[in-house]
């Protein structure tokens, strides 16, 4: 929501977005019951397994409903520029990732980083977030999550680029702690910075108490600084 609201104070300028507005999560049984647990669980083979990004309705509305069944945030539109994801094993859905937009302010990545306000407000589109990523709860397989972010963190500057025209430098993610505590993101070579606030991504007058979050990023391409920093 940080970057809407920045262009429509006419700080930014966004992508046109492919949906007039986004569709909320509805119920649908013709795909409800694709997204129960099945009889038989997929074999997982880590070398096998296809990513594919959501381009589709129908894909879209099932990715939906599965985030909103089995994630414990549930299903929220994503704001701005954004890209959904299935991860499939043998033909069988196992896991969803969505990357959107990257919060406005976190102070430890933006020291890290190292703008300046200015250069945060320009080139803040250049970071994605990932906002959800969940592994079904009834697939088990060592090594999964972080080969999962491994193999979509390799193709999605591609996929950016190939839908919106230009490619994010880095990505980033929020853990919610003590519930998680980021160790696939540490195995998948993703860089802890710190712990957030506890407050939400627009909240500049500490009215909101949210839980507190660690902030991890995965570098895009190794002069990313350079990137974010240019005025």
């Amino acid at each position: 929501m940080a970057l809407l609201k920045m262009e429509k104070d006419g700080l930014i300028r966004l992508p046109r977005a492919r949906c007039a507005r986004p569709v909320p999560c509805q119920a649908r049984p013709d795909q409800d019951a694709t997204v129960w647990e099945p009889a038989i669980i997929p074999p997982v083979d880590l070398k096998r397994l296809t990513v594919e990004i959501i381009a589709h309705k129908y894909d879209s509305r099932l990715w939906n409903a599965t985030i909103e069944r089995y994630h414990y945030l549930g299903h929220k539109p994503l704001p701005g520029a954004q890209l959904r994801y299935l991860v499939r094993a043998e033909g069988t859905i196992i896991a969803l990732l969505g990357f959107g937009a990257a919060a406005w302010k976190t102070k430890p990545r933006d020291v890290t980083i190292g703008w300046s306000a200015a250069q945060r407000q320009k080139n803040l589109p250049l970071i994605v977030n990932n906002a959800r990523f969940l592994i079904l709860p009834w697939i088990r397989h060592k090594n999964l999550a972080s080969r999962i972010l491994a193999l979509v963190s390799r193709r999605l500057a591609d996929d950016w680029q190939a839908r919106y025209g230009y490619r994010p430098v880095l990505l980033e993610t929020f853990v919610e702690k003590p519930r998680f505590t980021g160790t696939c993101y540490k195995a998948a070579n993703w860089h802890y910075l710190g712990d957030t606030q506890g407050r939400g991504k627009l909240d500049t007058f500490h009215r909101h108490v949210k839980a507190v979050k660690s902030i991890w990023i995965y570098p895009l391409t190794p002069d990313f600084r350079q990137h974010l920093c240019k005025d």
